[in-house]
């Protein structure tokens, strides 16, 4: 059986021929993602088990499976590895601590460039790209809307933000006011006031970042996941793709909607039917529209992304559930995105599912 032995993410984050975050607990780098993946079995006549850890990082849950190479990895080594990456990764992405590059960022004053570390430089950098072919509906800048809406460390007044304070809010949100640097890497606001969250990205991210460790360390054959970001590498026990199912949009646990095989791809799901608040019996997503200030709202459910980069993937999925079940549809069948959309039916509870070519391709 012949294995792979790289695994290696698309430099490319903005589309590709190439979900879903657990909420477990408080969020630390920002809301999650509604919406679960769910990794299966090994196929039948496995011939090697995975090695598997899991833990709690940046707010959630993570997990690591491999199959054991030639040399077999110490186990606690990797746990450890693992735990030390996330952490470094917490302190560069997270609102909820005060001592993070980003909260740093966000509580300095004026327009000057502001020295960060290279890895969120570069993660502002592939945002900014997704946020100009999505229209400005990805958008790291939506963190004060976020934080008026509830969803932020703060929490929820009981009130409804006034459409004054949502309007004066917008003013403080948009793609093209925040401005990323590679040499020497900084960000800069083009407008005093303007605040990012790199919720939409960083858990993709760290998944990515993961996967890449693993490999480096030998483990070819991997799955990782973190909070709910997936991403796939090599082949399973039984040498074929390792399997993931997206659940389905009903609020049911481990009811799968769809089954998919992953190629050195990662896998992420949007969606709002677990991170809202009801208020006069309308749902309210933590999925903010930046164009508008309001949570997105209408059919749509969830959306599914797979991508070669899991940074891409969960970027990919807020912004295509922002611009909903037609005109994100439409985007991604333009750029050859494999995706699946989960449409709500307009006359009971169940849904529809509306699927790309290029994510029909990836059934097992």
């Amino acid at each position: 059986m012949r294995r792979s032995r790289t695994c290696g993410v698309g430099p490319d984050l903005r589309a590709g021929r190439s979900g879903t975050h657990i909420r477990t607990g408080r969020p630390e780098v920002g809301p999650y993602l509604a919406g679960f993946i769910v990794t299966l079995g090994l196929s039948l006549g496995s011939a090697a088990e995975p090695v598997a850890l899991a833990g709690r990082a940046m707010g959630t849950t993570w997990s690591a499976k491999w199959i054991s190479p030639a040399v077999p990895l110490d186990a606690a080594v990797v746990e450890q590895r693992i735990s030390a990456r996330l952490e470094e990764l917490e302190n560069r992405f997270s609102t909820y601590r005060a001592g993070s590059e980003l909260s740093r960022f966000n509580v300095s004053r004026g327009t000057a460039w502001f020295p960060v570390s290279p890895e969120l430089a570069r993660v502002a950098t592939e945002a900014r790209a997704i946020s100009d072919l999505a229209g400005g509906a990805f958008d790291l800048t939506v963190d004060p809307l976020v934080r008026l809406w509830g969803f932020g460390p703060a929490g929820r007044e009981r009130a409804l933000p006034s459409p004054a304070a949502i309007t004066a809010t917008r003013a403080r949100v948009g793609w093209r006011q925040l401005e990323a640097r590679l040499t020497p890497s900084a960000l800069r606001r083009t407008r005093v006031g303007v605040t990012a969250d790199f919720s939409s990205i960083a858990k993709g991210f760290a998944t990515d970042a993961l996967s890449a460790m693993l490999a480096e360390l030998g483990a070819a054959d991997h799955l990782v996941q973190v909070g709910g970001d997936l991403r796939a590498c090599g082949r399973d026990g039984a040498g074929v793709p390792w399997r993931a199912g997206v659940e389905a949009p009903t609020g049911e646990p481990s009811r799968v909607a769809v089954v998919v095989s992953l190629r050195a791809q990662a896998l992420s799901t949007s969606g709002d039917y677990r991170n809202h608040f009801i208020h006069d019996g309308r749902r309210y997503s933590h999925l903010i529209d930046p164009r508008t200030g309001w949570p997105a709202a209408g059919r749509l459910a969830a959306v599914s992304v797979v991508h070669a980069s899991c940074a891409a993937s969960s970027a990919w999925a807020t912004a295509l559930f922002v611009l909903g079940p037609e005109e994100g549809f439409a985007l991604a069948k333009r750029l050859g995105l494999a995706c699946v959309f989960f449409v709500r039916d307009p006359t009971g509870p169940g849904y529809t599912r509306r699927a790309t070519p290029e994510f029909e391709s990836l059934s097992p």
